[in-house]
């Protein structure tokens, strides 16, 4: 358990600081825009296409992160009522669900960048689509991880309260 909370916080430390790195990448860029626009009437042609793909990214890593901290959206309705004792047991088990559903939209978009790539669609000037659309499948990717990591973690605390799992 101790091996995988280290793990999982190394992880958060790397998709906090990417983060960090690129909403302020964003923020620089979209005053930049805003200021060349007033300026020169103009600003970067391939301004507004980075930053909509810089929103998919901070989207995703923002999504881990969250994850990764039980701060997801999730709906409590059912565990509110439920025995103390057996909250961790449907906790784990809606983390191993929400676990697979990730896993399986990591597939398919792992398809669609494969598409992505046999197609040479491009972004702008030449870059290939793939290269912005990386993140689908390995935002896909992290959620699947800690959802699965929360999953485990969760199931430890219901052994040592008596739950069946």
């Amino acid at each position: 358990m101790k091996t995988l909370k280290t793990i999982d916080s190394i992880f958060n430390k790397i998709e906090g600081a990417l983060l960090i790195f690129l909403l302020l990448v964003m923020l620089f860029m979209a005053f930049g825009q805003v200021v060349l626009r007033n300026i020169s009437s103009g600003g970067f042609v391939w301004g507004d296409i980075l930053l909509r793909h810089l929103v998919l990214w901070i989207g995703f890593l923002g999504a881990a992160l969250a994850t990764s901290g039980e701060r997801h959206i999730n709906i409590d309705i059912l565990t509110r009522y439920l025995p103390e004792r057996l909250k961790g047991a449907v906790a784990a088990l809606s983390n191993v669900f929400a676990a697979v559903v990730c896993f399986l939209l990591f597939r398919a978009s792992l398809t669609f960048i494969e598409f992505e790539i046999t197609n040479k669609n491009t972004v702008f000037s030449g870059i290939p689509s793939w290269y912005a659309q990386i993140i689908i499948p390995v935002g896909y990717g992290l959620l699947a991880f800690h959802f699965m990591v929360r999953a485990i973690l969760d199931a430890g605390k219901a052994l040592q309260k008596g739950a069946a799992v």
